[in-house]
């Protein structure tokens, strides 16, 4: 990656020898590792056992989880939060799991489409749950960077699974939750 990074750093019409620019591609290179660090990452591994049997049949709700993703079409991040509600069917994940599963996928080249379905579809699969609602606000630099160069946009896509699908009741007490 080094390499490549020096190339890019070449074709932009810099001197990759320069004092300052000199270890850009090996930083680059560690930054790049670091920011896709998902991919090395298995739900398995990040869950690491941590079900536990309840009772527990209200909702549970993980809001204003931050993340930190890059868009797969340009390589520029987007930055912002998910609130992830889930109605527990004879098990619970610890706390920390549900940001854990969060980070997994957005530390990988994404939509957010996309990252939103993927939450809400591993913690179903995960905690066999009744339902699960995923919702995640977020400002893209492709959007705010290049292009459009909108500073205030925000896009905001939900997943809603299972009860949080198919009761309207459900929905609205998830929504009035995050507000």
């Amino acid at each position: 990656m080094n390499e490549h990074y020096a190339r890019i750093i070449e074709a932009i019409g810099e001197d990759p020898q320069r004092p300052g620019l000199r270890d850009t591609p090996a930083r680059a290179a560690k930054a790049m590792e670091y920011l896709t660090r998902g991919y090395r990452q298995t739900v398995e591994d990040v869950v690491n056992g941590a079900l536990f049997p309840s009772d527990c049949s209200e909702m549970v709700l993980v809001k204003d989880i931050e993340l930190y993703s890059l868009c797969e079409h340009h390589l520029l991040p987007f930055i912002g939060k998910a609130h992830v509600a889930y109605i527990p069917d004879g098990k619970v994940v610890g706390l920390s799991k549900v940001a854990r599963i969060v980070d997994m996928f957005a530390r990988r080249l994404q939509i957010q489409e996309q990252l939103t379905v993927e939450i809400a579809e591993t913690l179903l699969r995960v905690t066999g749950a009744a339902g699960v609602g995923v919702i995640i606000e977020a400002k893209h630099m492709c959007m705010m960077m290049r292009g459009v160069e909108k500073q205030n946009s925000v896009m905001k896509t939900s997943a809603m699974l299972g009860t949080f699908r198919s009761s309207q009741a459900t929905r609205n007490e998830f929504l009035s939750l995050i507000r």
